[in-house]
């Protein structure tokens, strides 16, 4: 489940656990205190009464001034008589009044009080000169004589006992509310802790996605995460001025090459111009030509990348129908479909959308050309356009080689070749796929391919339409 990878649910769920571990001790401790000290102040009282029994089935009936002569053991006692003071201890009608039993050697029962429960047996001898024992609701305390008489004496405790059980649900009562509480204020004091965890991942979020001018708020700069944002801040400082350098330097360096290019290209023209018998020289002029080509068709894409790069892509934007920027895409590239025997099928429908038409219209045409340039002679490219919930999507599908699984991964990645040999032979810079996923990007859309070797390949764009933006 997700939220046990979550740090705030795993320190809320080791806050709970050790809370409830503390209370329930707590709990139990003192419940089992309560019961103690209630069982001790019973069997005080029975050992009081055991005691009073004891002394009336002495020879002598109990009284103090007949001792039974020490000279002769005492015979068995033939009644149980208890002095007036004693016999108080065992009258009343309620339910907390003590009764007793007395039985002779054998189990043949000699007396017994009128609270006495009815058919009680004589319990077993034990080598204690007391033992108490909680049998249902009754807490009982005998003694055996050593002539083996045995006396017990015995209450009903049931209201202790419910006194005791209400006080175990008090105890559980006040714990559950204690738990809430802690739980409620751990939650508190967790999300108020973890906030600028939460704070400096959204900014992050926000930098990856090219946004470099973020920073994260360090109105706790004493904390240890206060220090950590300020540390993040200044290495995302450092980065965003590396990439301003980088795309001023990209850009600098394209607005140098761009002059001798054009040179380049001029002078070569000319040559292939003139009136020129020679041959060698004829080649020559057209291999810089190629070259010439081939290098501005790159400074135009590192143009293109700086613009992308120093924030043009988010500029220009209006709902605008990507199925009619396709079909204006798609007619520019119909003759190069036909000298290279393909097949160029489009089927479009309405699809709005918000974005820059002019750098939309380039993705289509990078996708477009690709698929036509990287195919086999008399193969096919199927072009789509739809508009499904709000998103509207550009399907470029291929009949071409493919693309290794291995390369998949990389395709859209700047100056990356699949194809090396391929790519040179075409003069292509491998820039193409690397502008069209920043300009999707910029656009908070995205851009898929899936492809098999002898196959084809497909390009999926998804843009989101102007229409669910403003609903």
């Amino acid at each position: 489940m997700r939220f046990f990878h979550s740090i705030r649910w795993r320190l809320q769920l080791w806050h709970g656990l050790l809370l409830t571990l503390v209370l329930a001790g707590f709990g139990f401790t003192a419940w089992r205190l309560r019961r103690t000290d209630e069982l001790r102040r019973i069997d005080q009282e029975l050992e009081l009464r055991i005691g009073a029994v004891v002394d009336a089935t002495r020879p002598g009936g109990g009284n103090p001034g007949r001792p039974p002569p020490e000279a002769f053991p005492p015979p068995e006692p033939t009644e149980v008589r208890l002095p007036e003071r004693d016999v108080r201890l065992f009258e009343g009608a309620s339910d907390r009044t003590f009764y007793y039993i007395v039985w002779l050697p054998g189990g043949r029962e000699l007396s017994r009080s009128t609270s006495a429960p009815p058919h009680m047996s004589c319990p077993e001898r034990v080598a204690e000169p007391h033992k108490t024992r909680l049998r249902g609701s009754l807490r009982e305390c005998f003694h055996f004589s050593p002539q083996g008489v045995c006396i017990l004496v015995g209450r009903d405790i049931h209201q202790e006992l419910a006194d005791m059980r209400r006080f175990g649900w008090l105890l559980a009562g006040a714990g559950g509310l204690v738990l809430l509480l802690g739980l409620t204020g751990g939650w508190w004091v967790s999300a108020r802790t973890l906030r600028p965890i939460a704070d400096i991942s959204a900014t992050a979020a926000r930098i990856s996605s090219g946004d470099l001018t973020q920073r994260i708020s360090t109105a706790e700069s004493e904390s240890e995460l206060g220090q950590l944002a300020g540390v993040l801040n200044c290495t995302f400082a450092r980065l965003d001025a590396a990439f301003a350098q980088q795309a001023r330097f990209t850009a600098d360096a394209a607005h140098e090459l761009r002059t001798p290019v054009t040179v380049m290209l001029t002078h070569a023209q000319n040559g292939l111009d003139s009136q020129c018998d020679n041959e060698e020289h004829r080649e020559a002029f057209e291999a810089s030509q190629r070259a010439a080509q081939r290098m501005r068709r790159l400074i135009e894409s590192l143009l293109t990348l700086a613009r992308l790069d120093s924030g043009e892509a988010s500029a220009g934007r209006r709902p605008c129908d990507l199925g009619r920027i396709t079909s204006e895409a798609v007619e520019l590239l119909h003759t190069l479909a036909k000298e290279k025997g393909l097949s160029l099928t489009v089927e479009l429908t309405p699809a709005p959308c918000e974005g820059n038409e002019e750098q939309l219209g380039q993705v289509i045409a990078n996708l477009v050309g690709n698929a036509i340039c990287y195919n086999h002679p008399g193969g096919s490219v199927q072009v789509k356009v739809a508009s499904e919930s709000g998103i509207a999507i550009l399907v470029v599908r291929d009949t071409g080689p493919g693309i290794a699984s291995k390369d998949l991964p990389h395709i859209f990645e700047r100056f990356y070749r699949a194809d090396k040999a391929r790519s040179n032979a075409t003069g292509h810079t491998g820039l193409g796929l690397a502008i069209a996923k920043t300009i999707v990007e910029a656009h908070g859309g995205t851009i898929q391919v899936a492809s098999e070797l002898g196959r084809g390949s497909t390009f999926t764009v998804r843009l989101t339409s102007a229409q669910s933006k403003t609903g």
